[in-house]
């Protein structure tokens, strides 16, 4: 009896200050899984010279100009990459590169940084709304985890941000502290933008008030003056990204895009679906995270609403009750940031990042108060007889134990965690052999392999799947009408074809595959068949039986011939 009226006395009792030992114990466990996740990560990160994030081929393969200046020159993928690149992003990378550490290195020490930012910051807003330690402790670790199970935080990419800047603003903003909260939201626009304008949603929600079953307009001057700065601040940040014209303009527009099979199931950014439930509710244009509550803990979420509305008259309840209105006005702000964003499509980028990075906040941070009440109300059952009845006291015991392994222990019964996504270059022999060309050399291919190039050779490419986003017309047209000229220089019989394609571009190697004269490769990379009709004419000249004027080539062209990888010199192919 002594013991469970102790361990609720211990997990239960509330504390909000650092000065208290079980506030500093807690803290530094949610520091310290944290570092432990990130350890797991950086363990992927540098188990070979030849590896990077999936993203970062990108958000980052272009800043190697911040180091030499010379590589990658006149560029197309890199200069529409760097231009769309937030400037407080961008920045921040040139200042690391200045300081003399590589933003390919960067990329992999960053997420661990952020990761205890993020952790910090959740630990404190959440013991803001429920000064229950332990509490706060299952809300960053379950947030932790559900960022551990996708590639958004150890991607190092403008979206790796805002989870630190978000909840920042949030800690803030409830405590009431006008210019940390000015701090915080100074750095959205510049690091993520529609950051700043999910901020903003819960800046206007917070003036709303409800009255008598109504929702009215707050009577407080503070509010006014406490929102009427931060959303000042936000609007004169935000201005210029919607002011700007870019080179790469215009923004696809919706009806365009759903003439595109770019945007379809197979394409290169999946955006829309003939089923209303995948558009809706998953991928880029749903109002959920995919994979959906992961880690599964986090379905406990999913109790909070019952427990606010049947169990109101609990302490614990009651405690959430008075504090957690900022909680509502963000899943408020995300829903209509959502809808904002579906009906200026494009305009405001993808509707999904309104609520996919609010929505892991908000799902982590109720699961845990929805197992701090049951734990609470499960350790009081326990102590509530007397005499004490043991069985009691052992489900209590065992129950509180299989709340701490499945919380703590839940991510070592899963084989891929943590989901890093890192890309790790195969040809490395074929790296170093780009390395040693001019910085200038320009390779064309409609290889995969050409989606590393720019990384791992440090060399320009003319065309590549990874690159091919169609957001912006000015580019994508560019991007488009070089993948519809490779392929039909790399398939047509005609040599003065592949001639002309090679002298328009001033293309210095081309890399090509050599199962890519197979009549089967188009299955294989089903991407290249959104490039129609170059895709279809040379389908059709393989299935004829036709040999390509590339394949025909004389063998003293190859300059690199390895694992199926086969350069030809360009210059030769002129001459033939």
């Amino acid at each position: 009896m002594l013991l469970m009226t102790r361990l609720r006395k211990y997990l239960m009792t509330p504390a909000a200050r650092l000065t208290d030992s079980r506030v500093r114990f807690w803290l530094l466990l949610s520091l310290g899984f944290s570092s432990y996740y990130s350890y797991l990560g950086l363990e992927q990160a540098f188990s070979s010279p030849y590896i990077l994030q999936d993203d970062a081929r990108h958000h980052i393969f272009w800043m190697q100009r911040f180091v030499d200046p010379e590589l990658l020159p006149n560029d197309l993928i890199a200069d529409y990459f760097q231009s769309v690149a937030p400037f407080g992003y961008s920045a921040f990378y040139r200042f690391v590169a200045w300081l003399g550490i590589h933003p390919f290195v960067f990329n992999k020490l960053l997420p661990t940084g952020l990761g205890l930012l993020t952790t910090g910051y959740c630990f404190m807003f959440s013991l803001r709304l429920l000064p229950i330690p332990v509490a706060a402790f299952a809300s960053s670790l379950l947030l932790n985890q559900s960022l551990w199970f996708r590639d958004d935080l150890v991607s190092a990419t403008p979206r790796s941000f805002v989870y630190a800047m978000l909840l920042a603003f949030l800690y803030y903003y409830h405590r009431r502290q006008l210019w940390p909260m000015v701090a915080a939201l100074v750095l959205q626009p510049l690091f993520y933008p529609q950051c700043g304008i999910l901020s903003g949603g819960v800046l206007v929600a917070g003036l709303l008030r409800w009255h008598r079953g109504r929702p009215a307009l707050s009577r407080q001057r503070r509010d006014y003056w406490f929102s009427g700065i931060g959303l000042g601040v936000l609007l004169a940040l935000l201005a210029p990204y919607g002011l700007e014209i870019s080179q790469f303009g215009p923004v696809t527009t919706p009806a365009l895009a759903k003439t595109m099979a770019e945007f379809w199931p197979g394409g290169r950014v999946r955006f829309f679906d003939d089923n209303p439930l995948i558009f809706w509710l998953g991928g880029r244009a749903g109002l959920f995270p995919d994979p959906y509550l992961t880690p599964v803990t986090l379905a406990f979420a999913l109790g909070l609403p019952i427990l606010l509305t049947r169990c109101s008259h609990w302490p614990l309840v009651q405690r959430i009750k008075a504090n957690s209105g900022l909680l509502g006005r963000l899943l408020l702000a995300s829903l209509g940031t959502f809808v904002l964003a579906h009906l200026l499509l494009f305009r405001l980028q993808l509707p999904s990042r309104y609520t996919h990075h609010s929505f892991r906040i908000l799902f982590a941070i109720a699961a845990s108060f929805t197992l701090t009440v049951l734990l609470d109300r499960l350790l009081a059952w326990a102590t509530s007889t007397s005499p004490p009845r043991p069985c009691r006291r052992l489900l209590a015991l065992g129950g509180t134990l299989a709340v701490a392994v499945a919380l703590m222990g839940y991510t070592a019964t899963v084989s891929n965690f943590p989901v890093t996504l890192y890309v790790e270059g195969q040809r490395p022999a074929l790296y170093e052999f780009l390395r040693q060309q001019p910085k200038d050399t320009l390779i064309a291919s409609l290889s995969r392999e050409a989606d590393n190039l720019q990384m791992f050779a440090r060399r320009p490419v003319l065309f590549n799947r990874e690159n091919g986003i169609p957001y912006h017309m000015g580019y994508y047209r560019q991007y488009q009408r070089r993948g519809l000229d490779l392929i039909t220089a790399q398939y047509s019989p005609d040599l003065a074809t592949l001639q002309a394609v090679t002298q328009t571009y001033d293309i210095d190697l081309w890399l090509v595959e050599a199962e890519s004269f197979a009549v089967d490769y188009f299955q294989r990379h089903e991407w290249l068949t959104q490039f129609q009709p170059a895709a279809a004419n040379a389908l059709a000249h393989l299935r004829a039986g036709e040999t390509s004027a590339l394949a025909r080539l004389d063998p003293q062209c190859r300059v690199f011939a390895k694992d199926g990888m086969v350069v030809l010199d360009a210059q030769c192919v002129q001459q033939q």
